[in-house]
């Protein structure tokens, strides 16, 4: 029996503040854990209508990104496949915009897609072109991590702290 493929993906744009959060967030946890070879970890970036082909191919999926939601910045939310499917689609207002909620139908319409889904969301506190993360978003990414994580080890598909911690690739945020 082969192991279930899972895939940790980070939403977002590097150029838009807290936006980068879910690139930021992977790279942190490609910099801190060995991870099982049945798990894939990408930055996605915006993919817009190209993240249906991402999901269509694993059979769990946690995604990290930056959330429209009620509350303070920097608070980490969790939502699950029912989760999203209660809330209502929002138009697009851009071709990169992420749609989870319509990739996800569909997936489901193909009858494919993961079985498990994980939305680690944080709430922006700005999402100014080119300002980079906030204060609170920072701190927001180690909780972030912790929820990824636990997914993982729910999953069966535990990660393991590196014995050495590579540098993160945050190649936006060089100077």
């Amino acid at each position: 029996m082969t192991p279930p493929r899972i895939a940790v993906f980070g939403l977002g744009n590097v150029l838009l503040g807290d936006d980068a959060v879910g690139p930021f967030v992977i790279e942190l946890l490609r910099a801190g854990y060995e991870l099982p070879e049945n798990v894939a970890v990408a930055d996605l970036g915006t993919p817009g209508l190209g993240l249906p082909a991402y999901l269509s191919e694993a059979d769990a999926v946690v995604l990290v990104d930056a959330v429209a939601a009620t509350g303070e910045p920097g608070e980490v939310r969790l939502y699950r496949r029912a989760d999203l499917h209660r809330v209502p689609p929002k138009p697009r207002v851009s071709p990169h915009d992420p749609a989870v909620q319509e990739a996800l139908a569909l997936v489901e319409f193909a009858g494919s897609g993961p079985r498990d889904l994980l939305l680690v969301g944080i709430i922006p506190e700005h999402s100014t072109l080119g300002a980079g993360l906030s204060e609170r978003a920072r701190r927001a990414c180690q909780p972030a991590i912790d929820a990824v994580l636990c997914e993982l080890a729910r999953l069966g598909a535990p990660a393991t702290p590196r014995r050495e911690l590579q540098p993160p690739n945050i190649w936006w945020a060089a100077h």
